[in-house]
């Protein structure tokens, strides 16, 4: 299986960072990203309404913040808002396959899109590894097992229904965001070993002893 660099909230791969993805949105702004170790990643979202307050603002100002990190994902947990909210635009990903990654994932099409108060309903497939990160776990990658496919069940931005079926790189981007939602980090899959062994880079980054390019909010401890 082919490695690449980290895709949830940050670094799809270094090649995919080149094409102009900085977009700007009018009238939005980057918001910090939340640190590991904050107790809003560990909380379990609420499903929210149509009227929930600067709703169309929040979604604007993760868009910007998603592509001022060069990222694929994005959810609201990590801007320090615990609702079911996360965004997803794996077309950054898709649209610019190589010939090996064309082998790998086929003619896979991305896919750019608000998923609120989703439910992943059905998981299928093999489980199979792909090197994952987060902007919110900085400078810390793994290899990750999940399913090939999942179906998932939400509503849009203008709280439309949809019920979907996604594979490959776009289900693994979704699967990533719909465990922040959840409470749950990529490092949650790791082996005790493995997770002994980031101890030290986790706690560093708990106390905010790491540089990013990035404004973090961390957590008192």
């Amino acid at each position: 299986m082919k490695s690449v660099q980290p895709f949830c909230c940050r670094d799809i791969s270094n090649r995919f960072c080149n094409f102009g993805f900085h977009q700007k949105i009018k009238h939005s702004m980057v918001l910090p990203i939340v640190a590991y170790g904050h107790p809003v990643l560990r909380k379990k979202c609420e499903d929210i309404t149509p009227d929930y307050p600067g709703l169309s603002e929040l979604i604007q100002n993760m868009w910007e913040t998603l592509y001022a990190s060069n990222g694929v994902g994005l959810a609201a947990p990590q801007v320090n808002v615990p609702i079911r909210l996360f965004l997803v635009d794996s077309k950054q990903m898709t649209d610019h396959f190589d010939e090996e990654d064309r082998l790998l994932f086929g003619d896979e099409q991305g896919i750019k899109q608000v998923f609120i108060n989703a439910r992943i309903v059905e998981v299928n497939g093999e489980e199979w590894p792909y090197n994952e990160g987060c902007l919110s776990i900085p400078k810390i990658r793994e290899d990750i097992l999940r399913p090939q496919t999942l179906k998932i069940r939400y509503v849009d931005e203008h709280f439309q229904p949809h019920e979907e079926t996604y594979s490959g790189v776009t289900a693994r981007v979704i699967f990533h965001e719909y465990d922040h939602i959840e409470g749950k980090l990529f490092i949650d899959y790791l082996k005790p070993l493995k997770k002994k062994l980031l101890r030290k880079k986790l706690d560093d980054i708990a106390k905010g002893k790491v540089e990013v390019n990035y404004k973090m909010i961390f957590a008192k401890v």
